[in-house]
């Protein structure tokens, strides 16, 4: 079953494409932005739309997506070949863009437990290697040089993220409370500017079916032009939040599962990307961790709202409380003082 108006979407798709539509699936994931095959005469592409009803303000901007792999594509960086924007909500009820469906293989779990041992290092190399390459891009030249405001990511992303958390606050938690505070107040400076994925983890990739090779980076929601640190810094959380069938991998051994330590690939990135060393990373925790809180604050009021998307939202916001503690640890070992 689908919840899109499917003549409609066939008619606009005959439109855009010439193709006949055939059958429509939703996927499992995408607590954010729904998900969904669309299989046609032409072959089978993906549309990514905005939920339903009222929204936060900026957030789930698919023509932003749309735009980004647009420019993408044709530099040869890994993305879906996009198909086709539609900004007319009478079609579906909202904003919604088809792309390419990219085949590979989607690995959920960061411990990589379908891939022999001597292989996992390898899928995490091309995963730096790939965010290496993105940061690479010269946005100016991609044509996406108003992409981004100008001045210090990590500022405007606090401002966004306080704001976001806000608009959708439910609850009083001290640990975001303090964190409101002393994250604007000790905010790195910027060395560097590049495109920023945004929400760069494992199963927001795609590998090659049989090889250690990244086919298609998804899930750009969150992009924007900033500092290159917010994506590796985010990947590199991977390491410090607990196995949970996702991406954490905090408590493994390591060496005996067949995985790299931080230390291997922040090495990597800092050899591809031509730095010396990178900066501690405390500070960049609790950032990340402070903007998950605001994403799952948001998905706790769609789910109250009624219009979450995932079927796992209510499991995504029970992290509520412990994300923020985690984040206010993180920053406690950055220096910050109750």
């Amino acid at each position: 079953m689908s919840d899109l108006d499917q003549d409609k979407l066939a008619g606009w798709l005959k439109q855009a494409t010439s193709a006949e539509l055939r059958a429509v699936e939703k996927f499992a994931g995408g607590q954010s932005n729904p998900t969904y095959r669309i299989e046609t005469s032409a072959g089978n592409f993906v549309l990514r739309r905005k939920p339903f009803g009222q929204l936060l303000p900026s957030a789930h901007a698919v023509d932003r997506e749309f735009r980004l792999i647009s420019a993408l594509s044709p530099t040869g960086f890994p993305v879906p070949r996009p198909i086709a924007l539609c900004e007319d909500e009478s079609v579906i009820g909202a904003v919604f863009y088809l792309m390419e469906l990219v085949e590979g293989r989607t690995l959920w779990d960061g411990t990589l437990p379908d891939i022999p041992k001597p292989d996992r290092h390898a899928y995490y190399e091309a995963m730096v290697d790939t965010l290496a390459a993105l940061h690479a891009i010269d946005h100016q030249a991609v044509g996406l040089g108003d992409f981004g405001p100008p001045g210090n990511y990590f500022e405007r992303q606090i401002q966004r993220w306080t704001k976001q958390y806000r608009a959708a606050q439910t609850d009083d938690i001290a640990e975001v409370d303090k964190l409101i505070d002393w994250l604007p107040r000790t905010v790195p400076a910027q060395t560097r500017t590049a495109i920023i994925h945004g929400d760069y983890r494992i199963d927001n990739l795609i590998y090659a079916p049989t090889a250690p090779r990244v086919a298609a980076v998804l899930d750009w929601e969150l992009t924007t032009i900033g500092d290159p640190l917010a994506d590796f810094t985010y990947f590199a959380m991977s390491w410090a939040m607990p196995r949970d069938g996702r991406s954490g991998l905090a408590g493994l051994d390591l060496a005996a599962e067949g995985l790299p330590p931080l230390g291997a690939m922040v090495d990597r990135y800092c050899a591809a990307s031509g730095r010396d060393a990178l900066p501690d990373l405390h500070w960049y925790f609790a950032y990340n961790l402070f903007r998950l809180v605001g994403i799952v604050q948001g998905i706790k009021k769609r789910l109250i709202d009624g219009n979450a998307s995932s079927s796992r939202a209510a499991e995504a916001v029970a992290k509520l409380r412990p994300l923020a503690q985690a984040a206010w640890a993180q920053a406690r070992q950055a220096g910050a003082t109750a």
